[in-house]
C-alpha cells in the first residue's frame, strides 16, 4: 500500500507515520491542502487527511473563521476531487463538533449534523465535501483527541506537576480517543477492504465528563490529593465572551466500527499507559 499521511505533525499525524513506516508524511507546512497541487497524486493508493484548523475559540474570530473554512471545507473538497479524479483511496478525520450535543444517547453516524459554532460548520463542510466527492472514502469521526503533542490531558499532567488545583467543565460527556488507536483503525479499515463510508471512533468504556477525566489523570499522576473542581460549561465560559459553544454531549456510537472488527480499547487502559510513558 502506498500511502500518503497530510498533517503528519499533528497528534493523529504523528501516530499515522508511526504505524505506516513505509508511507510519506507531510506536514502543513510542507503541503497545503486546499492547494494539494505539489502532490504526485499517481503515486499514492491511499491519502490520509489528518490536517485541520482545531482553534475551536479562534475560529469564531473574523480571520479564524477564514482560515478555518479554508484548511477544514476547502481543503477536503480540493482533496477529494483530487482522489475521484485519480482513482485514490480518501481517508478524512473529522469531529464530534459537527454534532450540536443534544442527541439522547451515544450519537450515530446517521445523525443530522447541527454545528453550534464556526469550527464545527467548517468541519461538516468538508464532511460532506468528501463524502460528496468521492466514493473510495472513509471518514474517521473520533473525540477528544490524545497523542504526542498538546492535549487536553498533557495539560492536566502540566497543572498536576505545579500543584494548581483546576477547576474544570463537569457537563459536557465524552470518551477520550488516543492517536496510536486511530491510527491502527485506519489501517484497519483501509488493509481489511472494509465498506467505505464514515465510522465513528473513539475509545471504549464508559462515558466521562472533562472533570472525570482530569481527576483519573490526577490520580494516575499521584496527585490524588489535589481537588479538581467540577463546573457547568455555562459557568466555565461566562467571563469568556469570544469562546466557541460547545457540544455536551460527545458520547458516539461505536457499533459500526466495531462490526468493522475495530475494537475500541477502554480509555481508561489508555490513560493509564499514557501517562506512565509521559
Amino acid at each position: 500500500m502506498r500511502a500518503l499521511v497530510l498533517g503528519a505533525g499533528g497528534q493523529v499525524g504523528r501516530a499515522l507515520t508511526a504505524a505506516l513506516p513505509d508511507a510519506v508524511g507531510l506536514t502543513r507546512a510542507q503541503c497545503d491542502i486546499a492547494d494539494p497541487t505539489g502532490v504526485d497524486w499517481a503515486a499514492f493508493d491511499v491519502v490520509v487527511n489528518a490536517a485541520a484548523y482545531t482553534k475551536v475559540d479562534a475560529a469564531e474570530t473574523p480571520q479564524g473563521r477564514v482560515d478555518a473554512w479554508r484548511a477544514n471545507a476547502g481543503g477536503p473538497a480540493a482533496l477529494a476531487a483530487r482522489a475521484r479524479e485519480h482513482g485514490t483511496t480518501l481517508v478524512h478525520l473529522s469531529s464530534e463538533y459537527v454534532f450540536d450535543g443534544s442527541h439522547d444517547g451515544p450519537i450515530p453516524e446517521s445523525a443530522p449534523v447541527a454545528p453550534l459554532g464556526a469550527y464545527g460548520a467548517s468541519k461538516a463542510a468538508g464532511d460532506v465535501a468528501v463524502v460528496a466527492g468521492v466514493d473510495r472514502h472513509y471518514l474517521v469521526r473520533p473525540t477528544w483527541v490524545v497523542g504526542d503533542g498538546t492535549n487536553f490531558v498533557r495539560t492536566m499532567l502540566g497543572l498536576a506537576g505545579r500543584g494548581i488545583e483546576p477547576t474544570v467543565v463537569a457537563d459536557q460527556v465524552g470518551r477520550p480517543t488516543f492517536a496510536v488507536d486511530i491510527a491502527a483503525a485506519i489501517v484497519h479499515l483501509v488493509t481489511t477492504g472494509a465498506a467505505f463510508g464514515t465510522y465513528h471512533l473513539t475509545g471504549g468504556g464508559e462515558p466521562a465528563s472533562w472533570a472525570d477525566v482530569a481527576r483519573e489523570t490526577y490520580a494516575l499522576a499521584g496527585r490524588s490529593e489535589l481537588r479538581v473542581t467540577g463546573t457547568s460549561t455555562a459557568e466555565y465560559f461566562a467571563d469568556k465572551p469570544g469562546a466557541a459553544p460547545r457540544p455536551l454531549n460527545s458520547v458516539l456510537d461505536l457499533g459500526r466500527i466495531e462490526a468493522a472488527g475495530v475494537v475500541a480499547p477502554d480509555w481508561r487502559r489508555r490513560l493509564a499507559e499514557y501517562v506512565s510513558a509521559s
